[in-house]
């Protein structure tokens, strides 16, 4: 079996969540077809990551597509830039290394996760995520998802666990107490005590509509630095936080062990964390409970089950992050369902929206909170023929 083309897809803008994913199809001289997506679909990059999937084409074409290891390894280490662990050349690695294996699988007509060692669980409890902008909406609305108002925090945790889920995700200070979104310097230095009481406020009008049986993940995108960090740290200590987000930039270790040294609530981060060498001095300075790892970011599925063999090390969970098309939603279901240090799985408010629904074929949703793994061979997800006819498409042939 050889790679006979490269097509990197670019999906249409979705008006619903300001998502732009990007993703590659490899096809091979015996009719079968792989899909993988590049996770930088949300904020800038989608364009570049385009860009650099069809850079990498010349690096595979003619090749086996079996052969993942051999070709994970020539584009790491001739793409030249890979192995700084960029952003966007790693992006678009995972999103080839993704199409391969989900040839590998479909040519041996098996579900990804028997390639991946077989599941260790038969259904992965789920947490419904980015409460911020609401719940059972049917459009997303990024800058003005919320009141503002604690309320709505509060009713959009219990829809969510009225639909079953009994664990959810929220940021408590993206938005200002008039709803108006907050830029991402907004928590650094000092939380002034109008913010604190803000945040506060808001987390326990969530924990009160939940009750005490439900876990809370707060999340804060990386707004808040050590010090801030702290100060939410310490005032959520008594509302029983499952675990504590991107308390800060991921670009320092150090920094985050100084947060995990002074709060008692678990930590986690990994979504803007890539490959091996960039988890490993998280894992050996142990500030990490959870490692969140986006598989079309990190180095696609080859690299992502060896992040997580090795934070399983160190008795560190994972957590994947999913938050562009339905595609990184199959992919993690798979990926998730094979290893063993599992914690539970991200299902983002955008992946609950009709537009985000109808860019594939298959449309994967939790049943009370818990997914079951797809059996489809290959990872079990396709692009619709409506989001191929309005998608850009560039192909490049051996």
């Amino acid at each position: 079996m050889k790679i006979v083309s490269l097509e990197a897809i670019a999906l249409e803008k979705d008006p619903g969540c300001l998502s732009r994913p990007v993703l590659c199809r490899i096809n091979t001289d015996e009719g079968i077809s792989g899909l993988g997506e590049a996770g930088v679909a949300i904020g800038t990059g989608a364009p570049a990551a385009f860009e650099q999937i069809k850079d990498l084409a010349p690096i595979i074409l003619g090749k086996d597509p079996r052969d993942h290891e051999l070709l994970w390894e020539k584009m790491f280490r001739q793409s030249f830039w890979a192995q700084g662990n960029g952003a966007i050349v790693m992006a678009a690695i995972s999103a080839v290394d993704i199409a391969l294996w989900d040839i590998k699988a479909k040519a041996a007509n098996l579900p990804l996760y028997k390639l991946l060692g077989g599941k260790q669980r038969e259904k992965l409890r789920s947490y419904a995520s980015q409460l911020q902008f609401g719940w059972g909406v049917d459009k997303f609305l990024p800058f003005r998802g919320s009141s503002g108002d604690p309320s709505f925090y509060g009713d959009a945790a219990r829809k969510a666990v009225e639909q079953g889920y009994d664990a959810i995700k929220t940021n408590f200070m993206r938005f200002d107490k008039n709803g108006d979104l907050l830029p991402y310097t907004a928590a650094t230095g000092y939380i002034s005590r109008d913010m604190m009481r803000l945040v506060e406020t808001r987390l326990r009008a969530t924990r009160d509509a939940v009750g005490p049986d439900v876990d809370i993940i707060m999340e804060n995108h990386a707004m808040t630095d050590a010090s801030t960090a702290i100060q939410i740290g310490k005032m959520a200590r008594d509302y029983g936080i499952m675990f504590y987000e991107e308390g800060t930039s991921p670009l320092n270790p150090g920094v985050m062990k100084k947060i995990a040294e002074a709060i008692d609530i678990p930590l986690a981060t990994g979504e803007r964390t890539y490959t091996r060498w960039g988890f490993l001095p998280f894992l050996e300075n142990h500030c990490l409970h959870v490692i969140q790892p986006d598989i079309g970011n990190c180095g696609g599925i080859t690299e992502a089950k060896k992040i997580c063999d090795m934070a399983a090390i160190y008795d560190v969970s994972v957590q994947t992050h999913v938050c562009s098309s339905p595609v990184s939603v199959a992919i993690s279901l798979h990926l998730e369902a094979a290893i063993p240090n599992f914690i539970i799985h991200e299902h983002h408010l955008c992946n609950t929206l009709p537009s985000t629904i109808a860019e594939c074929t298959q449309d994967y949703q939790p049943v009370q909170g818990y997914f079951s793994i797809p059996e489809i061979p290959g990872h079990g997800q396709e692009l619709s023929e409506s989001a191929l006819k309005a998608a850009h498409i560039e192909t490049i042939r051996s």
